[in-house]
């Protein structure tokens, strides 16, 4: 930043990782005022780390990865509030509790909340998602007295919370409505190879099972759920995983163009000059070929926080969140994806290498151009495979002959893990064949 440069009020809104990513990098090439607004908890937290929380690998505090000085140390303002209305034409924030603040430059990063359908009893006692700090909270003031939960909806959050719970050897009834667990996602192959692993923990997987309503007992806590084939499950406790929606809602009373989240340009510039937004709940207007406009994604967050931050010190940046990228576990195991790996590819245009272990949940899967024998994008399931390598061939448009040839480099730790280059090699020269046949 220019010595010439004004210095500017920043105020963040939300302290996920896109606002707090934001904060991090405006501070090291600036002395703007930084002030991050957050009703949630008073730091930065791990979010994907509450499942641990609960099951007792680790306290909340091992969550932040900042100590509690950090932010006095490097000059950032935390305040825990309740905006209600961004009053953009005197750039200002109305807070719940009277009290207003003014900024220079705005970024909302307000992330996201989960979806309620309409369901009768859906806003029982004992009902609830897992997103926010008080979600955890909640969860484990009803623990003690849960025998059986049942989640409502095939997602992460979901098979997240089946772990959670069977740890504490509660009894969980999973109710998703596809035919097969995440199969809109995950190919056949690979969805199939979690039905069978989250059943085998003990799981009551209903596939093509929906709710209809949940009961309420005397003290208006839920008691049991209804299926939409008129099966009742008891149940002290309801978890609703069917995903999330940006949290915007204090946000539409005002003058910003809204969608299903806060709409930006590739800048991340929404429509009101100094107003910008980023992660879970901004909406792009110009989503990069093959991606969604919106992506409630970690990594995709964080790089909006480092991009937008370039632009807020006077480097204008566009927001190019590259290849493709995601990973996640179910119960034990790892799951990678990395560009494009369709459902149902269309076969002029996409074929697919896929190797499964005999007697382990462990598979490889490349997608690849059967003119050009491009790689286009993997999925493994089971195997840890290293992101840069996967980034660099994508890049590169690596051919699958040199792909096989060098996977041994894309191998997260072969020193202690095994591999399974000569059985993805041999699987590649029978796909050759097929393909000169």
């Amino acid at each position: 930043m220019s010595k010439n440069t004004p210095k500017k009020s920043i105020v963040i809104i939300g302290n996920g990782i896109s606002g707090i990513t934001a904060a991090r990098h405006i501070r090291k090439q600036s002395d703007h005022t930084i002030t991050i607004i957050s009703e949630e908890t008073p730091y930065f937290f791990s979010r994907t780390a509450l499942m641990y929380v609960y099951m007792g690998h680790m306290r909340f505090e091992h969550t932040q990865p900042y100590e509690n000085d950090f932010w006095e140390k490097n000059k950032i303002n935390l305040r825990s509030e309740r905006v209600t209305q961004v009053v953009n034409k005197k750039q200002i924030l109305e807070f719940e509790t009277g009290a207003t603040l003014a900024y220079d430059i705005l970024i909302i990063a307000s992330g996201s909340k989960p979806n309620k359908l309409g369901w009768p009893g859906q806003d029982l006692k004992a009902v609830q998602g897992l997103y926010h700090k008080q979600d955890l909270d909640t969860l484990e003031s009803w623990s003690p007295t849960i025998q059986s939960a049942t989640l409502v909806g095939g997602g992460l959050i979901g098979i997240e919370l089946a772990e959670m719970l069977h740890s504490r050897g509660k009894k969980v009834h999973f109710l998703v409505r596809e035919s097969s667990f995440w199969n809109k996602v995950l190919p056949p192959e690979e969805s199939e190879m979690i039905n069978q692993h989250i059943r085998a923990h003990g799981i009551d997987l209903q596939l093509e099972t929906e709710l209809k309503a949940i009961e309420s007992n005397e003290e208006g806590r839920a008691k049991g759920v209804i299926t939409h084939k008129g099966d009742r499950i008891e149940s002290q406790w309801v978890g609703l995983t069917v995903g999330v929606t940006p949290n915007i809602d204090f946000l539409k009373n005002s003058d910003l163009a809204l969608g299903r989240g806060v709409k930006v340009n590739s800048y991340l510039e929404t429509n009101l000059p100094n107003i910008y937004a980023i992660g879970d709940c901004a909406e792009q207007m110009e989503p990069v070929s093959g991606r969604r406009s919106i992506e409630a994604v970690w990594y995709t967050g964080r790089m909006m926080g480092e991009t937008l931050a370039q632009t807020v010190v006077g480097n204008k940046t566009k927001y190019a969140p590259g290849h493709w990228f995601n990973s996640a576990k179910f119960f034990d195991i790892e799951y990678q994806t990395y560009g494009n790996v369709s459902i149902e590819p269309n076969p002029e245009e996409e074929h697919h290498l896929f190797w499964k272990h005999s007697n382990k949940n462990q598979s490889i899967r490349l997608s690849f151009n059967p003119t050009t024998l491009e790689l286009l994008g993997c999925i493994s399931m089971g195997i840890r495979l290293r992101h840069s390598i996967f980034d660099q061939w994508l890049t590169d448009k690596e051919p699958m002959d040199r792909v096989i040839q060098y996977f041994n480099q894309a191998n997260f730790d072969p020193e202690f893990y095994p591999t399974y280059e000569k059985e993805l090699s041999l699987e590649w020269e029978l796909s050759k064949a097929k393909l000169i046949l």
